[in-house]
């Protein structure tokens, strides 16, 4: 009778890489200052500040600052985190184990759920990085050349369906309307001029909110917890027929980009100084450049409708990845020479409950922004959101310190690595055994 195969053991955090910690904290907690505009402010101001508006004054300069050094950069690292984890999976024993790995996909899948719809969290990226996974399974194998090489094809790909998209709300409108004044009056219209009409009347009800859409919005902060879960869920069934499939290549690219820095020990901070210094001097410049040019059209234009209806600018991935790869290299500097010891404790702290603190912030926007809680959904300027994301920091990184110091895991790490695993993993820290 042939002997089972043993079950892989799980890595224990004493083996952990200081430099992926700190970077995933980093990208945790920068990821909120994007997504504090969608809890605190109706959605569209996350794009467009004339929605809120933020075209003046202080609030202007938050808008500016944030968008210049921030929007979408704390994305793609955290992604490209994601993929890190996936090569480290399969550098391990657990990466020969298809049935545990995609079970701990699947459990990844169902806390992503629960997160959009139990705590309302409409944009939560878990499960798109859950599904994004599952497939780059396939990939774990691969060499560096190659990871780069398709992630270079994925966002070559996505960045000519910006370019159409771009083209199109950039010519579609005015030709649309002028067939439309012709059938106002009476003049017959081709079929190519029909369809372009109806091919726009589609196009701009995925890009601008009708007036149902916003009340819905409404519903989701103001109503009582059943109005906003039902509103939710049908925008979730929206989002993830119309959004889903593209942000699942945005994850992709991004995630392959990562798995080819780790395998080339770049993540791990095994170059030298000299080569993150030169890594970040070109990522920041590339990447200031890009998002301040987008930045000048768009404020140039009096956000018009191509330039703020999300990210549909082939630049875009350019400039964003160039930023993260920036950060990136900056805070794998300060780890390899020893700088800011306690930030960098913090975050690694907040990085290892990375899980627990992404979920802890939708609890954070449950409670604050919806009116069955603080009801401060709309009533806040764009400058005052950021104090409470300087409160959300406070608190996220005191916890991951406090809870760490106690035990292993953070608490929904330890259930999703006991339920991956189908055993209790163990919690608490033994006497000596020091902080990790």
């Amino acid at each position: 009778m042939p002997t089972p195969a043993p079950t892989p053991a799980p890595i224990a955090p004493d083996n952990r890489i200081e430099g992926l910690d700190v970077i995933r904290g980093f990208a945790l907690l920068g990821i909120l200052l994007l997504n504090i505009l969608a809890f605190g402010l109706p959605f569209q101001a996350y794009f467009d500040p004339s929605v809120d508006g933020s075209v003046a004054g202080i609030d202007f300069g938050v808008f500016f600052a944030v968008e210049l050094l921030f929007e979408g950069a704390m994305r793609a690292l955290f992604a490209m985190l994601f993929g890190v984890g996936i090569a480290l999976l399969a550098a391990g024993s657990r990466g020969t184990n298809p049935g545990i790995y995609y079970r701990r996909q699947f459990l990844l899948l169902a806390i992503g759920l629960l997160d959009a719809l139990v705590l309302l969290w409409t944009n939560d990226v878990l499960v798109c990085y859950a599904l994004a996974g599952m497939a780059l399974y396939l990939c774990r194998n691969w060499r560096p050349r190659r990871l780069i090489v398709t992630a270079s094809l994925v966002f070559l790909s996505l960045a000519a369906f910006y370019s159409l998209i771009f083209f199109l709300l950039s010519t579609m409108p005015k030709d649309a309307e002028a067939i439309e004044d012709r059938i106002a009056a009476g003049i017959e219209i081709s079929a190519d001029e029909r369809a372009l009409v109806e091919d726009w009347t589609e196009l701009e009800s995925s890009i601008d909110p009708s007036e149902q859409t916003l009340a819905r919005e409404a519903v989701k902060f103001e109503g009582s917890y059943p109005e906003a879960f039902r509103a939710n869920a049908q925008e979730l069934g929206e989002v993830y027929v119309d959004a889903l499939p593209l942000l699942f290549w945005d994850a992709v690219a991004c995630m392959l980009l990562g798995m080819a820095l780790f395998r080339t020990g770049v993540f791990q901070g095994k170059r030298s100084v000299r080569f993150y210094a030169l890594l970040a001097a070109a990522g920041f410049v590339v990447g200031l450049t890009v998002n301040g040019l987008e930045l000048s059209m768009k404020i140039g234009s009096g956000y018009a409708r191509q330039w703020v209806s999300g990210p549909f600018m082939f630049t875009y991935d350019l400039g964003r990845v160039s930023m993260a790869l920036g950060f990136a290299s900056v805070l794998l500097i300060a780890c390899q020479r020893g700088w800011f010891a306690r930030l960098r404790r913090g975050l690694a702290a907040v990085g290892r409950m990375a899980l627990t603190n992404y979920i802890l912030q939708s609890v954070f926007g449950l409670i604050l922004f919806r009116d069955f809680g603080f009801g401060l959904w709309n009533e806040l300027a764009r400058h005052e959101l950021y104090f409470v994301v300087a409160g959300e920091w406070i608190v996220s990184i005191w916890f991951s310190v406090w809870w760490l110091q106690r035990y292993r895991f953070g608490p929904l790490e330890w259930l999703w690595r006991s339920l991956t695993y189908r055993q209790a993993q163990p919690m608490r820290l033994h006497a000596g055994d020091g902080e990790h």
